[in-house]
Formats: C-alpha cells, sequence, structure tokens
C-alpha cells in the first residue's frame, strides 16, 4: 500500500507524535540506563519542533555522540535520509531496498536505512514505536550493481521526476521534519557527517549491550531494540571498522519492485537483492523465507536475528567489513532449520557449459541442465537447471519445500535461457518439478525436461537421482566394434519390459532375460522404448521423460543392471528412441515455459495428424541439441549398443499424413523437411564419433534416398546421406507377409511378391523386421497369419523364418513369435508363456518352433555366408526364381571366402521328390544342415539325411545339379559336406 504524502500535515502535530514515539522508545530502555535516555528522548522530541536548520545540522550529532541515545539517532538518520534526497541521480544508483515501515519489528540498530524520503523507517529503529502494519514505504528501483557499492551519494542539482516519485509518497508519523530538512539540505558534508556519527553511536550501544545477551539465537519479541540481538564478536576477531566520513548507510529490506518480483515468482535475478551484499554501512543480509517465524544470521560467534519485514521477508545491515561466511537458523512453528543460504553461492554452472548451450552444441547436456547433486563451494546440494527462455521467472518446488517454490526462485543466467539454482542440503530422492511463470503471469508446473529418474505413473513428478552403478561389461564393450553392424551375425529378439514377464523389474528380468536370449541363440535384443511416459498403452512411444528409464521397473541404476547382465552374457542392446514427436500432457513439454519451445511455433508444423502429439522443432538448434544429446545419454551412460529410431519416415516429410493446404513447402518448393534432415545427419555422425561400435537403425518405410549412406556422401537428389548404420526393410516385409496369408494355390499369382526384394536389395544396409506392429491390431500373431489347419500354419511358421533368416539382410522377431503364440500379443499380460508348459498338450508344438528359433540362430552365427556379405550383391545369387507354379525359391548365399550355403524353400503343401536344383560344379557335396519339417520341429520329418553330390546336368544356368526331397512347407539349408 503506498501511505498519504506529508504534504499539508501539520507540523505542530507530527512534532508532538514523534515525541510521544520516542518518549515510547525511551520506556523500552534497561532499567540503569533509563533517566538517562528519558532526558535525551524529551531533548530530541524539543529540538524537532525548533527551526529545521541549524538544529538539524548541529545539535543532534553532537548529542548523540555525547549521549549514546537512541533517540538522537532517530533525528540524525533523518538528516540522512534528507540528504539522500538531494541527489535523485546518484542515490537511486545504489541498491536501497524497500523496507516495510509498518513492520512489526525493529531492524538492527546498525542498519540505519537511507531510504529516500522515508523517516518512518528511521524512526521505526529506535525500538522506540510499534508502527502501523498497514502502510509500506515504496521506493524506486535500484540498478542491479548497487549492493557492491560502498562510496556516498554525490549531491546534484539534476533531478529525475521518475525516480524522486515514489520517495515523496513515503511518509511517516514520526519524522515531522522531513520535508522541511529535505528541501533545505545544501551540502553532502554535514549529512554524512551526521551518519557517521550517528553509526558510531550505534556501535557502542551494540558493544555495550551485546554481552548482556546470553542465548544470542533467543526469539526477540517485535518490541526489543534490534542492536540486542547481535553477539559481539569474540576476543580474537578484528574490531569492527566504523563507517568511514562521507559514508551514508541505507534500508537492508528488499525493495519494493524486487519485493513484488520475487512475490509473483517472476525475478530474474534472485540472488544479486537475496543474500549477503556489500551496502554503504557494513553487510546487508536479506533472506525470504514464508511461514517462518523467524531467521538468524549465524557467522562464527555473530548471532543476528533478522528483521521480520513481512510477507516472508527478513533482513538485517551488519558492520561488517566483508561478506562472512554464514549459516542461516530459520525457526518454523514447532522446528529450527539450520542451514547454508542457497543465496550465497556463484553460479554452479561454467560460463563453456553456456556458451554450448547457446550454441545447441553441449553433446552432454544432461551434465549441464536438470538436477545434479553436487558439491559447490565446499558445500553439498543440489544445482538445479532449466532452459525456459520465454519464462518470466522459475522457481524449484518439491518435497524439500513442500511443494511451495516461492523461497526457490532462480536466476537466468544471460541470453541463453537457462535458470539456476543451487540449493545447499538437498540430495538424490528428493521430488521436484519447476515453477514456471509463463508470458501472460500465469504459472504452470512442470516436470524436469532432463530429469534421470521419475516417480512411477501416474504420478509424474522428478527425482533427484546420482548413479551408483559400477560395471563390468568392459570385455563387451571393448569387442562390440571389431566388426561394423552390417558385416556381423545381428539376429535380434524385440521385447516390450513391463510385458514379457509381468511384474517383473530391472534386476528380477536380469536373472531370467539374458539366460533365455542367450539359449535361443539371438545376438542383440530390442527394447521397446524404455524413456518414461505416462500411458503404458503406447507401448512407450509417447515419451515425456526423455532421459529417465521408465520408473515402473525400478531405477535408473536397476535398468543399468540389466544392461550389465545382458552383455556379460554376450548380448547386445538395442534400444527404441523415439524424437519424432511427444504428448501434450500439460506438466511435459507442451508449450513448457508458456510459448511452443520444443514444438515448432507454426500449428501446421507442430501438430501430428495421425497420433494427436507434437512434432518437435528440428530447425531450432536447443531443440536439436536437446535429442542429439539424448541419443548420446543412453550410449554413453547405459552402454546401449544401437538406437531404432521410431517413425523417421514422418520427421522426413512436411506432408506425411497431410491433405494439400495443411502442409507448407520447403525453400525449394519440396515437401523434404530440411531441418529433420540435418537434425538426423548431426545425430548420426555424433553418436557414431563419440561411441565406436554402436549402430542406428531407421524405422523409414519409404524409399528416402541415402538412409544408410554416409552423411558427406551425396546422392542423386542433392541430399547427403542421412547416417543411419541400418534400416529397416518394411517392403519386405510387408511383401513377404502378404505372400504366405495367400492360400498355397494362390500363391503362384503372387510370387513376385518373395522376389522383389531383392531388386533393392543393396540400395541399403537392411533389417528383415518382424516386428510388434505386425501383431497387434487385428493384424493376428504370426503363426495365426498362415493358411491352412494348424498344422499348416505352424509349418508355413517354420517354413517362413528359414527363409528369412537365409534372405540378405539382418533379422528381427518380436517376443512371443519364436515359439507361435496364437493370439496377438497384449501390453497387459505379455507372450502367453503357458503355451510352453508340459501339462498343456499342445506343448510339443510350441516348444518344436522354439527349438527351430534356436536352431537357425545357431546356424546362422557360424555361418558367414548368411551375414558376412549382407550388403555385397556378390554375396547372393538366385538359383531359382522363376518357380511359380511350384511354389519354390531357391538362392545361394556367398562368404567372403566364396563359401556358399544353398537355402529352398517350398511354400506349397506338397511333397516334391526329386526336385533338381542347379547348383556351382566346385562343390564335391552337399548336405543338409536345417530342414525345417524335422520331427524335432513338430514336421513330417522328410529329410535329405544322405550327402548330396552333384551331377554335371546343368540346370537353372549352373553347371552342375543335384536332386532333393522338398518337404511340404519348408524351407531347407544345405552346405557344402
Amino acid at each position: 500500500m503506498t501511505p498519504p504524502t506529508p504534504s499539508g500535515s501539520d507540523p505542530k502535530k507530527k512534532a508532538a507524535k514523534a515525541a510521544k514515539s520516542v518518549k515510547k522508545a525511551a520506556e523500552k530502555v534497561t532499567a540503569p540506563r533509563k533517566a538517562a535516555k528519558e532526558a535525551a528522548v524529551k531533548k530530541a522530541a524539543a529540538e524537532e519542533t525548533v527551526t529545521k536548520k541549524a538544529a538539524a545540522k548541529k545539535t543532534t550529532a553532537k548529542k548523540a555522540v555525547a549521549k549514546k541515545t537512541t533517540a538522537t539517532k532517530a533525528v540524525a538518520a533523518t538528516k540522512k535520509s534528507a540528504a539522500k534526497k538531494t541527489t535523485p541521480e546518484r542515490a537511486t544508483a545504489k541498491k536501497t531496498p524497500a523496507v516495510k515501515t509498518g513492520a512489526a519489528k525493529s531492524t538492527p540498530a546498525k542498519s540505519t536505512p537511507a531510504k529516500t524520503g522515508t523517516a518512518k523507517t528511521t524512526a521505526a529503529q529506535t525500538g522506540a514505536t510499534k508502527p502501523v502494519p498497514a502502510k509500506k514505504a515504496p521506493a524506486s528501483v535500484p540498478p542491479k550493481t548497487a549492493p557492491a557499492k560502498t562510496t556516498a551519494p554525490k549531491p546534484t542539482a539534476a533531478k529525475n521526476p521518475a525516480k524522486k516519485a515514489p520517495a515523496k509518497k513515503a511518509v511517516t508519523a514520526k519524522a515531522s521534519t522531513t520535508k522541511a530538512t529535505t528541501a533545505k539540505a545544501t551540502t553532502t558534508k554535514a549529512a554524512a557527517t551526521k551518519a557517521a556519527t550517528t553509526k558510531a553511536a550505534a556501535k557502542k550501544v551494540t558493544a555495550k549491550r551485546a554481552p548482556a545477551k546470553k542465548v544470542a539465537a533467543e526469539k526477540v519479541t517485535p518490541k526489543k531494540v534490534a542492536a540486542e540481538k547481535i553477539t559481539a564478536p569474540s576476543a580474537a576477531e578484528p574490531p569492527e571498522a566504523p563507517a568511514p566520513l562521507g559514508e551514508v548507510t541505507v534500508s537492508p529490506a528488499v525493495d519494493a519492485g524486487d519485493r513484488e518480483r520475487l512475490l509473483a515468482g517472476t525475478h530474474h535475478e534472485p540472488h544479486a537483492v537475496l543474500g549477503a551484499h556489500p551496502v554503504p554501512g557494513g553487510i546487508a543480509f536479506r533472506a525470504y523465507r514464508p511461514y517462518a517465524l523467524s531467521v538468524t544470521v549465524v557467522a562464527g560467534d555473530l548471532r543476528a536475528e533478522l528483521h521480520d519485514d513481512g510477507d516472508g521477508f527478513f533482513s538485517g545491515l551488519l558492520s561488517l567489513r566483508e561478506v562472512p561466511e554464514y549459516r542461516l537458523l530459520v525457526a518454523y512453528e514447532g522446528a529450527t532449520q539450520d542451514i547454508e543460504d542457497a543465496y550465497a553461492f556463484l553460479p554452479a554452472l561454467g560460463d563453456l557449459d553456456l556458451h554450448l548451450i547457446g550454441e545447441g552444441r553441449h553433446e552432454q547436456l544432461w551434465t549441464a541442465l536438470g538436477a545434479q547433486p553436487m558439491t559447490h563451494q565446499g558445500v553439498t546440494g543440489t544445482r538445479f537447471t532449466v532452459w525456459a527462455p520465454n519464462a518470466r521467472g522459475v522457481r524449484v518446488a518439491g518435497t524439500f519445500n513442500f511443494w511451495d517454490g516461492a523461497a526457490f526462485p532462480m536466476r537466468s543466467l544471460g541470453g541463453t535461457g537457462v535458470w539456476e539454482l543451487f540449493a545447499p542440503g538437498i540430495g538424490e530422492g528428493e521430488l521436484y518439478k519447476f515453477e514456471i511463470t509463463r508470458p501472460d503471469g500465469s504459472k504452470t508446473l512442470r516436470a524436469d525436461p532432463l530429469a534421470r529418474r521419475t516417480e512411477v505413473p501416474p504420478n509424474t513428478s522428478s527425482v533427484i537421482d546420482t548413479s551408483r552403478h559400477e560395471w563390468h561389461d568392459q570385455e563387451w564393450l571393448e569387442r562390440r566394434g571389431q566388426a561394423p553392424a552390417h558385416e556381423a551375425p545381428f539376429s535380434v529378439y524385440e521385447i516390450h519390459l513391463p510385458s514379457w514377464r509381468p511384474g517383473l523389474t530391472y534386476r528380477q528380468l536380469a536373472e531370467q532375460l539374458p539366460a533365455y536370449v542367450k539359449d535361443l541363440g539371438f545376438t542383440h535384443v530390442e527394447l521397446m522404448p524404455v524413456a518414461e511416459h505416462p500411458f503404458g498403452g503406447s507401448w512407450g512411444y509417447q515419451v515425456t521423460g526423455f532421459y529417465a528409464p521408465t520408473a515402473r521397473l525400478g531405477t535408473p541404476d536397476d535398468f543399468k543392471y540389466l544392461v550389465d547382465a545382458l552383455h556379460q552374457a554376450g548380448i547386445g542392446v538395442l534400444m527404441d528412441w523415439v524424437p519424432a514427436h511427444f504428448p501434450r500432457d500439460d506438466w511435459a513439454l507442451a508449450e513448457f515455459d508458456g510459448r511452443p519451445l520444443y514444438e515448432h511455433e507454426d500449428p501446421l508444423r507442430s501438430a501430428h495428424p495421425d497420433w494427436g502429439t507434437l512434432e518437435f522443432d528440428y530447425g531450432r538448434r536447443e531443440v536439436r541439441n536437446f535429442l542429439v544429446a539424448n541419443a548420446i545419454y543412453w550410449c554413453e551412460e547405459f552402454h546401449i549398443d544401437g538406437l531404432r529410431v521410431d517413425a523417421v519416415a514422418s520427421m522426413l516429410y512436411l506432408d506425411y499424413s497431410r491433405e494439400p493446404g495443411q502442409w507448407i513447402p520447403n525453400v525449394h518448393g519440396g515437401r523434404e523437411n530440411l531441418d529433420a534432415v540435418d537434425f538426423l545427419q548431426e545425430m548420426n555422425a555424433t553418436v557414431y564419433r563419440r561411441v565406436p561400435g554402436v549402430v542406428t537403425i531407421a524405422e523409414e518405410s519409404t524409399a528416402w534416398d541415402g538412409v544408410t549412406r554416409a552423411t558427406h556422401h551425396k546422392g542423386p537428389g542433392g541430399f547427403g546421406g542421412l547416417g543411419f548404420g541400418l534400416k529397416w526393410n518394411m517392403g519386405w516385409m510387408h511383401d513377404s507377409l502378404g505372400y504366405v496369408q495367400h492360400d498355397p494355390i494362390h500363391r503362384k499369382y503372387h510370387h513376385h511378391e518373395m522376389t522383389f526384394s531383392m531388386v533393392y536389395a543393396y540400395s541399403e544396409n537392411y533389417v528383415l523386421p518382424i516386428s510388434h506392429d505386425e501383431v497387434v491390431h487385428g493384424k493376428r500373431s504370426l503363426v495365426s497369419k498362415m493358411p491352412g489347419d494348424w498344422w499348416q500354419q505352424r509349418a508355413t511358421h517354420r517354413a517362413y523364418l528359414a527363409f528369412m533368416w537365409a534372405h540378405p539382410g539382418k533379422q528381427l522377431l518380436f517376443m512371443g513369435q519364436e515359439f507361435a503364440q496364437g493370439a496377438e500379443w497384449s501390453e497387459a499380460h505379455g507372450p502367453d508363456w503357458w503355451l510352453l508348459d508340459p501339462a498343456y498338450g499342445a506343448e510339443p508344438d510350441h516348444r518344436g518352433v522354439r527349438d527351430l528359433v534356436r536352431d537357425l540362430n545357431t546356424v546362422y552365427r557360424h555361418t558367414p555366408a548368411l551375414w558376412e556379405r549382407d550388403t555385397d550383391p556378390a554375396g547372393f545369387r538366385w538359383v531359382v526364381g522363376d518357380a511359380a507354379e511350384d511354389n519354390v525359391f531357391a538362392f545361394l548365399r556367398y562368404d567372403a571366402e566364396g563359401t556358399p550355403l544353398l537355402a529352398v524353400s517350398n511354400f506349397s503343401p506338397v511333397v516334391r521328390h526329386d526336385y533338381r536344383i542347379g547348383v556351382p560344379d566346385d562343390i564335391p557335396a552337399w548336405h543338409e544342415s536345417l530342414n525345417t519339417d524335422a520331427a524335432p520341429y513338430g514336421g513330417t520329418d522328410l529329410t535329405n539325411p544322405h550327402t548330396l553330390k552333384p551331377d554335371a546336368t546343368p540346370w537353372h544356368g549352373h553347371p552342375a545339379s543335384i536332386h532333393l526331397t522338398l518337404p511340404p512347407l519348408a524351407t531347407v539349408w544345405l552346405r557344402p559336406a
């Protein structure tokens, strides 16, 4: 509130009121000095009614020294305030925080306020009068550098009406001479002399009274003299230096403008206001602790209870040469906290970090942003940092402050948009969020975008975390990069961790999953998205916590334990990564700081038309940095061996799932999203540079040129390659599944669907995926897609898997398909493991398929012809590619040494005896290494048990040929004997 102006007031009434106030103050003084102080009070009151020039200039200062009374101090302070008011231009340049003049408690005696035109505050410091609580004295907002400035202001003729206006409204009921004195103040010297004299007197009073106070931290009632709250320094400490002549002390209280911004949560630099700051007259201590009963500064033997300025603000001015090491005792109802002051610390984020963030090139962004437990300036705590460039203010709320972030405002670090706060005494396990004040003044509570741990959904808080996992996979890491993925055995078991064995944690999975996958012979597992997501039904593809493994299964260290266990079992770990979009949850990334930030500002480019989500703004360097660093984070911090990047096609095309008029062409008039291209190239190049041995895999469903081409090699379209290591062959998956779903009698009309893939097989480095997407949403499980009875379904299932394993490209099979699960997968209950229960009648049928998968992987890993030249046309040759009437396919695979493997598939339900197949003439004999119709797999056991020797009859374009028995709905592999 703004108090009324003093203009037109009766000087006599004001003098009488001031005399009465001073008299009350005198009555508060201790008994031994009561008589002397009463006399001083009467004399001071009389002096206030005399001529406002002579008496104010000389008599007051002399009386202050001679009598050492607080009453004369009030008069001197009034003159000092008047002197300051004569120099509005320079005075306002000094940081003169606002004082709540109606406060119920008095400020320390040393902290004589110099607030322009605020004589009421000066009088209050004598402790003589209980002021009116409803009135406050606003002040102009000082520059940020004011606290460090200690020189006295110089008088100047220039006046600044804008600066002076608030001061004119500051009225007190205890200083009737303020206005006249201000108008007639002629020199700074007189005011400065009085200020120095008054300060010296106040120090003497303090020194004499201090020994009488045995318990310095004891709560003092509002009417007690503030000087009594300060314990004198020990004899070993150097005596405090008196204020030099000409120095004018200032009020320690928070300026009205700063106070308003702190209360509103819109202050950009709370550290410049709160904490301890050198000011004229000593060190000003300020604290903002809502709900606190008292705040006491403890610095060595010095204990000083700060003045309660109301609304949770506390302040005090101590006559110290420099800012000491200090702590705060904060008393609440029933409890007292002994804490370090968060606003006594320098920024815990370095200039290099800020520079890299501003450039969008911080490759370890997770070490700079988020919640980082650390030791800073010798104190343990947590550094909170967040990027929110549009925010008017940011505060930290959490379990450590009862989710009230008022006392934890963060500071803005330059133009990077980064906000920072080091909070001492706060450690791991605490929950937190960022309270952001939007540009429109509204507030939003947001989870940390770089939180490394979260609550278990549906709870959404971030959790402070420190990793303590010790890795034991060094041997794996050393050998994983010996050969690039496209030239190494690479068969993948795709898993949805929460439902693989429902109810198991990461650590419990570590006891079962590595053994199971190793037994089946897969080289890698691919985990469907592990990053935190709010809705389990999204299977993890709508991510809110990009840097946090889902808490559903345990902590980040628990997840590291699982990865470590898989590596020790010789199994690589791939992870689905989702940089294409994110959900609209109002506690996550959507309009994070009140405006589009992570999403594109153009609604036509931000809203994903298929999934109801938002697309990232890949053209913004900070957003690109967020995603690139995230890819590196999983590979470096969790030892992930590869990232399968989801929905790449939706990123590459501006018109993806959009009708004409719903998208805007790029600068060249095309439909390519050039920002997304740049992002993917940067991500791949950076990951491969920083983490040798990893592989990135694109789920890209179009014929985009150069998905797995190096980024510096340009293709026909003028684009450099995207830089992926592998790409999912969605075309092969679609065509081959379409073929096997046809009834055998109709397959001859779709024969090309099984051969077309070889037309483009070497355009990219391919993975052949039978993924989760193909066994849900009414598409049926793999075995259920097959026509015919149960036996024919299983037989076709087996034949198809062997055809897939022999085809150029890497293999991926979703969980449950390895034992021919008949039902679609559901995240609610996972695979139907009961099908493998020996008590189940059809258990041998399912176990047989699983045994086949094990043998496929075993032969595959030991046969370089099946993987060594997957991307080299010289590694493949058709033998029979046009036998549509027979539903037969036969081809040769070669390793780097030229050693072949012959794969023959019969997708008809009839036995083909003595079927002639052309072969090279340099192989003297062949033997059957795998037959999907073998009895252990559930087949009819029609095999070729004997060595097969070719004869000189040319066939299928080869100089020699062999005769085979082709089982129905089966695939046979033969190798040189």
